[in-house]
């Protein structure tokens, strides 16, 4: 785990520490400690550009992946004003607290999860915070929560490059990210920020998913490609990025998690990014 103060980079503007990404003694910027009743061994944040590309349903299959190759995998929701984890994967009991810490619930397949709906009796209830306090709750969700045992944690996050990314490529000890698009050229570019604040903060992109890529015709079984081809593909190649996925515009993937059944969703559509992750 990452702890502690770095010595500042020869290299060092001395102008910007909001959007540095190293770790110095002027910044004073340091990781977060984790629960002392909690062991977490990698985290990969989920990350997009833009909002409503399906970074939470690529959130949810990644962890069910894993989970089905044998690993415990946890999910903290850092979209505090936009969470959807808790009812993809049919939960909405309200988490316990204790002397120790909180307690996540868990997935009919043993997925621990952590959302702000969880602590809200209401999930319709909406989170008007301003963004010092919305990123002291994600931190909050890394530091006050018991993490028994995870192999693989994923953060899904909102979209963007704003207080809550920086917060988490900055204070949690994030091994790598995975970008979630979808096919479209104004997707892409937009997209194509969130590549390059995780290179500015030094953090590997293992991996992209381009959403909605295609659809299978029910009667032939072609393949089509509605919005266009190859804009994650585009971003992977200009950055060096190795591992990409292509998810269908299939309703019986949106049927899954609107009724909360989503540890049973089909995820080897993004297998060779979950091989990505593995060889961590």
């Amino acid at each position: 785990m990452m702890k502690g103060r770095y010595k500042m980079e020869e290299n060092c503007s001395q102008n910007d520490c909001a959007s540095c990404g190293e770790q110095c003694e002027k910044a004073g910027i340091q990781k977060e400690k984790l629960n002392e009743f909690s062991s977490v061994k990698k985290v990969i944040g989920v990350v997009s550009g833009k909002g409503g590309v399906g970074k939470s349903l690529v959130t949810a299959m990644l962890a069910v992946n894993m989970r089905k190759r044998g690993y415990k995998t946890a999910i903290l929701d850092a979209d505090i004003t936009g969470p959807s984890i808790p009812k993809i994967f049919g939960i909405n009991e309200l988490v316990l607290s204790t002397e120790m810490g909180l307690i996540p619930l868990a997935s009919k397949s043993g997925i621990d999860i952590m959302s702000i709906n969880l602590l809200m009796p209401d999930e319709t209830e909406p989170v008007i915070w301003r963004g010092p306090v919305i990123s002291g709750a994600v931190t909050q969700f890394w530091t006050d929560v018991i993490w028994e045992d995870v192999d693989y944690m994923f953060v899904d996050m909102p979209p963007g490059t704003g207080d809550v990314p920086l917060t988490v490529f900055q204070s949690l000890p994030i091994d790598g990210i995975i970008v979630v698009t979808s096919p479209q050229d104004l997707v892409s570019m937009i997209v194509e920020k969130a590549v390059k604040m995780a290179n500015m903060m030094n953090v590997p992109v293992l991996g992209t998913v381009q959403n909605m890529a295609y659809f299978k015709c029910p009667d032939c079984g072609a393949v089509h490609y509605p919005f266009g081809n190859g804009g994650a593909n585009v971003i992977a190649e200009r950055y060096g990025i190795k591992a990409s996925a292509e998810l269908p515009i299939d309703s019986e993937l949106s049927a899954m998690c609107d009724s909360g059944r989503a540890d049973d969703l089909k995820t080897d559509y993004v297998d060779a990014v979950a091989d990505s992750i593995e060889k961590l």
